[in-house]
């Protein structure tokens, strides 16, 4: 008896969305007894990690064919194709195409091993696949945009993903339409530049703009939030948004990366210490409920003890909960990997001292949230997730993807724990 493909997904929200694209393409042309391995090469560590699933796989299920996508693929395919047990390599654009997976499935019997990657900066469209629903039935992922045309000196995604290309928002919105009526209540915006989007539309239209006419054009989609933006590149319309629409979650993952400006300059980031701090402290005025998460950088290239403390202080100023701490480790064919490196023991103690605030910072807002009432997503039975993101356990079940209304009554760990109605 024949099992349906089976995905490994690692890495970021986008490749969540893309796996769910994957397993609708991969139904449709009936390939089965298969796993597909969508990788990551946000860092050096990611895509260590994307190799050892791989073999892991390959051990674990002796007799299923292996196929390796994502960005990791994508920039070393050929890495990928010499382990011994793959069967094929596909890269960032080819995985959304209906004719790489037939094409993989017409050569299943001749033994040989396909590698279906061509130059995705060559690449000007997204695909814009449209799904219809997810493994999980509470939240939904929805893939605006794809690639970036910023060059950051220690990220090596671009090469991975291309350049910048925006969804339309027809399709955007057909598809958010969709998703609500197959009985999702929240959808993430996803991206790998979410706030370049429309840059390259023939009808301008930044991030904001998009936004209002989702909430406008789909009026039953209960919640809406976005995943990580840049917030140099924040609109009128998307800061309006923010600041006066219910329905748009009160949680933004800011890309900021270091709180110091010579090492913000030496990343190429497009904004300034100051500017993120005004960022912050603007949108809590008008949105006082908001919650931050953030991406930092421990021991980028040339960080003396100093710089490292304005990061630090960043946390405090910005006031941050959610942190992804990432100890920088060099990428070959980033400028920052020509740079003069720190320590790797010393990287480690500072991504550790961030983290142990991190979760300083985590604990201070469960705490302040005892007692307060919240609109839950219900993600199972027994937990679900505030407006702000925080984890919340239930002593009764609720319905899975449903939004209960919950008193939090307590805190264990990194979790709230709540009574529901």
């Amino acid at each position: 008896m024949k099992s349906p493909t089976e995905f490994i997904t690692l890495g970021c929200r986008l490749n969540s969305f893309e796996s769910e694209a994957m397993r609708k393409l991969t139904k449709n042309c009936g390939l089965s007894d298969s796993i597909v391995i969508n990788t990551c090469a946000v860092t050096s560590e990611a895509v260590k990690k994307s190799s050892k699933e791989v073999r892991r796989q390959i051990k674990k299920n002796p007799n299923a064919r292996i196929i390796v996508t994502g960005c990791a693929a994508q920039i070393n395919p050929k890495s990928f194709a010499k382990i011994p047990g793959v069967n094929s390599v596909i890269g960032n654009h080819e995985k959304m195409q209906p004719n790489s997976w037939e094409s993989i499935l017409k050569n299943a019997t001749k033994n040989r091993k396909n590698i279906h990657v061509q130059d995705v900066m060559t690449v000007s469209e997204s695909s814009g696949n449209i799904i219809d629903g997810f493994s999980s039935r509470s939240r939904a992922y929805v893939q605006i945009q794809n690639g970036c045309d910023h060059r950051c000196t220690f990220c090596i995604i671009p090469f991975g993903r291309g350049n910048s290309r925006s969804v339309p928002a027809g399709v955007i919105i057909d598809q958010i339409q969709r998703l609500v009526e197959k009985g999702f209540n929240e959808v993430v915006l996803t991206g790998v530049d979410l706030t370049s989007w429309g840059d390259d539309l023939p009808i301008s239209g930044k991030l904001g703009n998009l936004v209002k006419r989702i909430l406008k054009l789909v009026p039953n989609l209960p919640r809406l939030r976005i995943s990580s933006i840049d917030c140099s590149e924040v609109d009128e319309e998307l800061m309006e948004v923010i600041s006066n629409e219910s329905r748009f979650m009160p949680h933004l993952h800011l890309s900021l990366q270091h709180g110091d400006d010579l090492i913000l300059k030496r990343m190429k980031r497009r904004h300034s210490r100051k500017s993120a701090i005004k960022f912050c402290e603007m949108v809590r005025k008008h949105r006082p409920d908001i919650v931050f998460g953030a991406d930092l950088i421990a021991g980028f290239p040339t960080e003396t003890e100093r710089n490292f403390e304005n990061s630090v202080n960043l946390i405090f100023e910005c006031d941050l909960t959610w942190l992804h701490i990432f100890p920088y480790s060099p990428r070959k064919g980033t400028p920052a990997a020509r740079m003069p490196q720190i320590n790797r023991n010393e990287i480690k103690l500072r991504a550790a001292e961030l983290r142990k605030i991190g979760k300083k910072q985590v604990y201070d807002h469960l705490k302040s949230q005892l007692g307060k009432t919240h609109q839950v997503l219900m993600e199972s039975t027994l937990m679900g997730r505030t407006e702000q993101f925080a984890e919340v356990s239930f002593n009764i079940p609720q319905k899975r993807g449903q939004i209960s209304k919950a008193v939090i009554t307590g805190k264990i760990g990194t979790k709230l724990t709540a009574m529901g109605s």
